[in-house]
């Protein structure tokens, strides 16, 4: 019987955010930068949390966010997924974007509980679908070798690696729960669901 690897979280917070217009990471939906929020919701679910950051950008993040930075030439959160394994080659990654302001502490707990760390990958999926949402998963240590490989041939997409792999989905209570917001209008649409009482814990 195999060891379970210890769980590190991962907030994905590298990227440019040119389609919300400002840096999403640090939209305040529940009172605090998005980065901190989900930060401190990983906190509770797995043994280190880090914030994943694009070059250049770790001079900005405050001391008591502990951060991985890209390392690799690879082109959006792939590396910084990978980038974190190689850091932490022995634990497996909660990985969350920080673009998902509907996420509550249950729908990690739910995660965490459903894991399979036999398989690649533990992944959310909406309901009804097959498609892997590669951004709130747990992507344990053997998915390394195959993600390295992936991207070496210029491929760059989380969600076409994990439908190839050995990928447990789950569903959420709600589909909102996996909510992106990457558009001002969405921004919006997030803001006025808080506003009318969708609490987020």
């Amino acid at each position: 019987m195999q060891e379970t690897k210890p769980l590190y979280g991962l907030v994905l917070s590298g990227g440019q955010s040119s389609r919300m217009g400002q840096d999403k990471s640090l939209i305040s939906y529940h009172g605090q930068p998005q980065r901190s929020h989900l930060y401190q919701l990983l906190q509770g679910v797995c043994i280190q949390v880090f914030l994943s950051v694009r070059a250049g950008q770790e001079q900005e993040i405050p001391s008591e966010l502990a951060v991985i930075k890209d390392e690799l030439e690879v082109r959006g959160p792939l590396n910084g997924i990978l980038s974190a394994m190689q850091q932490h080659p022995v634990a497996a990654w909660l990985v969350i974007a920080c673009d998902m302001p509907l996420v509550a502490f249950e729908t990690l707990q739910t995660l965490v509980a459903a894991r399979d760390d036999r398989r690649t990958a533990t992944a959310y999926a909406l309901q009804g679908s097959d498609l892997p949402e590669p951004l709130l998963a747990i992507w344990e240590p053997s998915s390394y070798a195959p993600a390295l490989a992936f991207v070496q041939t210029d491929k760059t997409c989380p969600r076409k690696f994990l439908l190839n792999a050995d990928t447990k989905l789950i569903h959420p209570a709600q589909d909102e729960e996996l909510y992106n917001a990457n558009h001002p209008h969405e921004y919006a649409y997030i803001l006025q669901k808080l506003s009318h009482g969708t609490t987020v814990q």
